[in-house]
């Protein structure tokens, strides 16, 4: 369970060991924070499996982003939609879990946005809804439904969405769209799939397809922290990025529903 993370975290690096964690690192910005403090006093080696960095067809985005190849991004539109939803009970434990389908999935699209972007988010309105009613208190209630919108430094909108069990038609709804001044860009999943991937670049009314299947992505990220470790087993700032991931889940929780 994902309340487990932190501590089994903490107790290999204080062990001298270095650690790559499931998502979510912690459950709230303050356990990530506390993790990230010790493996940075540990000086070991500390990453988390956010493995749709690792797709051609995110990857493809960004390097178009980076390279000013679409404007300046003031659109993004993110939706994860499983329509089966988690099988483990203590998913649906906010105490174990830390959330529902937001800290859950919701992560893998905030995280994708910041790592693209690399713009702070400086305003977040939210809602949350549990078998389709509005869920005004909290605790002990996980959303299977959220909606969220991010807005950043740039002056560029987050849209996003994700949820559990939603009569999607099919067994998952994976996108994200960038769309700037200069032209722009989208991420859709094949049919449903949880693992294959396309990527096009928009111009007006055309389309040019930068990435798909098939893409052997899935344990990138392992084999990353791996070749990483046998190179330099010492502590990665880069981890600390992740702060900001954990604070923007929890502004939308936080912000839920006012």
């Amino acid at each position: 369970p994902s309340a487990q993370h932190a501590q089994q975290c903490t107790a290999a690096l204080e062990r001298g060991l270095a650690v790559f964690c499931q998502k979510p690192l912690g459950r709230n910005t303050q356990e990530v924070s506390k993790v990230i403090a010790v493996a940075r006093a540990a000086n070991r080696l500390l990453r988390v499996d956010l493995s749709y960095r690792y797709t051609e067809a995110l990857r493809s985005i960004r390097q178009l982003v980076r390279q000013n190849e679409l404007g300046e991004i003031f659109a993004v539109d993110l939706v994860f939609h499983n329509a089966f939803g988690p099988q483990k009970a203590w998913f649906y434990d906010r105490l174990h879990s830390g959330g529902g389908c937001v800290i859950d999935l919701g992560i893998h699209l905030v995280d994708a946005a910041l790592w693209i972007l690399d713009q702070p988010i400086v305003g977040v309105t939210s809602r949350l809804l549990h078998h389709g009613k509005r869920i005004d208190q909290l605790e002990g209630i996980c959303e299977d439904y959220a909606t969220a919108r991010l807005d950043l430094a740039s002056g560029a909108a987050i849209n996003l969405s994700c949820s559990w069990h939603l009569h999607a038609g099919r067994d998952a709804v994976i996108e994200a769209s960038f769309y700037g001044t200069k032209g722009g860009a989208a991420m859709r999943n094949v049919n449903g799939s949880f693992y294959d991937f396309i990527a096009k670049r928009f111009n007006s009314t055309s389309r040019q397809v930068l990435a798909a299947p098939p893409d052997e992505w899935f344990g990138r990220a392992a084999v990353e922290w791996a070749r990483r470790l046998a190179r330099d087993p010492t502590f990665d700032p880069e981890i600390e990025r992740i702060i900001e991931v954990a604070s923007a889940i929890d502004a939308i929780y936080e912000n839920a529903n006012l």
